[in-house]
């Protein structure tokens, strides 16, 4: 059987002051997460706006990322399954089957 979702992320990014802040908002049509994510531009560096951009906005996608796997791990827990262990890594993606 296949399946076919479409899951909407935004990203909204404001800069004042040499600091950037990001939100990042997942819909998936029955659920919404926001991800916030924070760069500043070092005084003594030159202001890039477009790096303050990319780090604020990647800042906020990976928590955005961390709130989704805790989600995913909760629900697995509620069904029985196994998590990915902690200790390995980061913990992305299904564990591999052991054979």
């Amino acid at each position: 059987m296949t399946r076919h979702l479409e899951w909407k992320v935004g990203l909204d990014l404001v800069e004042d002051g040499g600091r950037t802040r990001a939100e990042a908002h997942l819909d998936t049509g029955t659920s919404t997460l926001t991800g916030h994510g924070t760069a500043r531009c070092n005084p003594a560096d030159v202001d890039v706006p477009a790096i303050g951009d990319e780090l604020a906005a990647s800042r906020a996608m990976k928590d955005l990322a961390g709130q989704l796997m805790r989600e995913a791990n909760r629900e697995m827990e509620a069904v029985g399954a196994d998590t990915v262990p902690r200790r390995t890594g980061p913990g992305y993606g299904w564990p591999e089957a052991v054979s």
